[in-house]
């Protein structure tokens, strides 16, 4: 069985530049175990890449590096650069690529402990990063992101925003079997369902990040502009921009604070870095909605609820599983009926 330091000798033979020998660790703030952060020592300097390695598993991981340069030829989003992308490896490791490393620490690990000013520039910036995504690139139909021929295609397109959700939202319940959640299934899917006639059908689908979180981040906290590098590119839909601003908003802020005032400040503060690049009538529905597309985003975190905390303390699992189920209930009652 091959380990991590084996892989990544077989890449720098590969694929690396001159060096003398190297180390590597992984990144904080949940960043999955294939990926992995190598100093190379050459001349008496160093230097610093990103490895990631498909996982294991039925995922597209072609269509990451090319989203890297789809996204940076179209927008000013900051995206590492890929320095190299092998599919099929010469050498016996899975499929791979290699980025620059973007210096920054990971937002997730920090952003409770920012300061308000701090964290009303993170979430200007949030709101102009996704204002930029979807103002400049869109699809003709709903779906999952994929590389065709070297060229990203919606695969299993749909052409209704209302049945792509109901898709993606009939997925994650289904994935609570299980889990410490598998109890609130019914539930949820007895609330959702009548819910869903408020979705809208019709829309231009545009570029969605569906993992945009605290963990796919890096900043400095120093800055105007504190996030230096958008990561993780794998899981990218073409959906209606409002479901991404209202997951950011859940992730970002309605899952970490439950002061009101600041929840109202840095929620407009977000929506004003949106406005900057791409108009948008937040009281035309999306609040109406927001709490269904919030749902939605927590019944997928509740899915992958043991891998994240695989690791953790059972203290800190209890207070985690508390803090799911405080939120379900709170958005189960907000849903329309």
């Amino acid at each position: 069985m091959s380990t991590p330091e084996a892989d990544i000798a077989a890449v720098l033979r590969e694929s690396g530049p001159d060096h003398d020998g190297f180390t590597f660790e992984t990144p904080g703030g949940g960043h999955q175990s294939d990926v992995y952060i190598v100093t190379m020592a050459h001349g008496g300097e160093e230097y610093e890449v990103v490895v990631k390695f498909k996982p294991e598993g039925n995922v597209p991981f072609e269509v990451e590096p090319r989203l890297h340069e789809y996204v940076a030829d179209r927008t000013d989003i900051p995206v590492p650069r890929i320095l190299v992308f092998k599919q099929e490896p010469t050498v016996d490791v899975p499929p791979y690529f290699v980025t620059e490393r973007v210096h920054g620490h990971n937002l997730a690990t920090e952003f409770g402990q920012l300061t308000q000013d701090e964290r009303q520039r993170v979430m200007a910036q949030a709101g102009r990063v996704l204002g930029d995504m979807h103002s400049e690139i869109g699809f003709e139909a709903f779906g999952r992101l994929d590389l065709h021929n070297d060229r990203i295609i919606v695969r299993d397109w749909m052409g209704s925003w209302r049945d792509y959700f109901e898709q993606l939202t009939r997925a994650h319940l289904t994935r609570l079997d299980g889990t410490p959640f598998e109890e609130l299934a019914t539930r949820a899917r007895d609330r959702i369902e009548p819910a869903l006639d408020i979705v809208p059908e019709d829309g231009v689908p545009r570029l969605v990040h569906d993992d945009f979180r605290p963990a796919n981040l890096l900043f400095e906290r120093d800055t105007e502009q504190p996030i230096t590098a958008v990561l993780d590119w794998q899981d990218v839909l073409a959906a209606l921009p409002e479901y991404n601003l209202a997951q950011t908003e859940f992730l970002f802020i309605d899952s970490s604070f439950d002061d009101p005032q600041i929840k109202e400040t840095l929620r407009q503060r977000f929506h004003t870095g949106y406005r900057e690049f791409r108009p948008m009538d937040f009281a035309d529905g999306y609040e109406e909605r927001r709490p269904l597309y919030q749902l939605s985003t927590l019944l997928w975190r509740m899915a992958g609820f043991e891998a994240v905390f695989a690791d953790e303390s059972g203290l800190a699992t209890a207070r985690a599983e508390a803090k799911y189920r405080e939120q379900f209930e709170r958005l189960i009652d907000t849903l329309p009926t």
